[in-house]
């Protein structure tokens, strides 16, 4: 029997899984069980931030399996100590809870959202804005918050208290402002689109929720760690949410979820409110320390900055591209007359590794990715869309 068959066999078909059967990675390229390499422009859809098995991430991961690979959180590991003070530090926030995934963070910012607001305001107060054509995660309480309608058939009822607003239409949101606690945004939308907010609005939209008391949350758990050449895309916007959710990259492949808050909220969830068996893994917190220490340097964040500059001047130059969005390397490719589907299936047969989003082709490459492997993964992708 085949990996694929016993993979078949067992595992629930939740996926549109590509016949590849990835055996190990180095640097910046999978390869396959038959000895096949394949260019990564996809880093498991933004996860592998430092691409495949980075020589300092190994490291310092395997170094802490030797030491300890798991205790409670009714008990203090250092490393979690010393990767929360780090990650306080870049980011400016006070306080974080950790979790294992972008869902989970997400949860627990409308957790804290809902008490925050139950705490000074009483019941009732409990509405949560969320903006059309967002994504916010596959749970229950994520997915209800999701704006988009395809993701919501089969799983009646959803949780109550998720209100959508048009993207970039301030006086659509000024109307659905009745008992809202919070409004939560991505500043890219990623599996919307790869569509980055105006900046005025975001400007006018965050001075709003100042004015009303109402929370803010940047859902960044594609967006942050790097990938859009800041830390935090709201560097970009110049904003600073209230509340911030981070996971994909900021481990390096490594579940791992973040909510920090500020001062303003970081003493709502008290002992009992909240938790998570896994969350501030000490495994997973040694993979997001390597991380840190590779990425958070201006001179790196450049570099993003720069490479994804040179893919989408690139990109333009293709006969079959009509435009190109988003911010860094984080890239989505409209093309004229092809299927963005059939263009990953091909690309894959070809040696590369691409994803979709929506009707475009959608990039995340791993943050350091040469320029050489993006020339070559370029040069595959323009000779598929010809």
């Amino acid at each position: 029997m085949t990996t694929i068959e016993k993979f078949n066999d067992h595992v629930m078909h939740t996926y549109g899984r590509f016949d590849v059967v990835f055996d190990k990675g180095e640097k910046r390229s999978g390869i396959d069980e038959n000895g096949k390499q394949y260019i990564d422009f996809g880093s498991g859809i933004g996860t592998n931030s430092l691409g495949f098995c980075d020589n300092d991430w190994v490291e310092a991961v395997c170094s802490q399996v030797k030491s300890i690979q798991h205790t409670s959180n009714y008990y203090y590991t250092k490393v979690q100590a010393d990767f929360a003070e780090k990650l306080c530090n870049i980011t400016g926030y006070s306080k974080i809870f950790f979790g294992n995934s972008g869902a989970e963070a997400n949860e627990c910012a409308i957790k804290l959202a809902r008490k925050y607001s139950f705490d000074k305001y009483g019941k009732g107060r409990h509405n949560i804005v969320t903006l059309v054509n967002s994504f916010h995660g596959r749970t229950l309480c994520t997915l209800s918050a999701t704006g988009q309608d395809s993701f919501h058939n089969y799983f009646f009822p959803f949780v109550e208290g998720f209100v959508n607003a048009k993207a970039n239409d301030i006086d659509d949101l000024k109307s659905k402002l009745d008992n809202v606690c919070a409004v939560m945004i991505e500043f890219v939308q990623g599996e919307g689109g790869v569509n980055a907010l105006e900046k005025e609005y975001v400007k006018q939209l965050a001075e709003i929720c100042r004015e009303k008391d109402i929370l803010l949350i940047a859902d960044e758990v594609q967006t942050g760690v790097g990938r859009t050449g800041k830390f935090l895309a709201s560097e970009h916007f110049g904003v600073k949410p209230d509340i911030t959710t981070l996971a994909k990259g900021i481990a390096g492949g490594l579940p791992m979820g973040a909510c920090l808050a500020n001062e303003k909220c970081d003493q709502v969830l008290s002992k009992g409110t909240h938790g998570s068996t896994f969350g501030g893994n000490p495994i997973a917190c040694a993979g997001g320390m390597a991380v840190l220490n590779k990425v958070c340097n201006e001179k790196f964040l450049d570099e993003v900055s720069e490479k994804g500059k040179y893919i989408k001047n690139k990109l333009l130059t293709f006969d079959q591209v009509e435009a190109v969005s988003g911010i860094g390397m984080m890239i989505g490719i409209t093309l004229k007359n092809k299927s963005a589907a059939d263009v990953v299936a091909k690309a894959l047969e070809e040696g590369l590794m691409l994803l979709t989003a929506k009707e475009k082709v959608r990039l995340l490459p791993p943050l350091n990715i040469t320029y050489d492997e993006i020339d070559t993964g370029l040069k595959i992708f323009e000779k598929i869309i010809q």
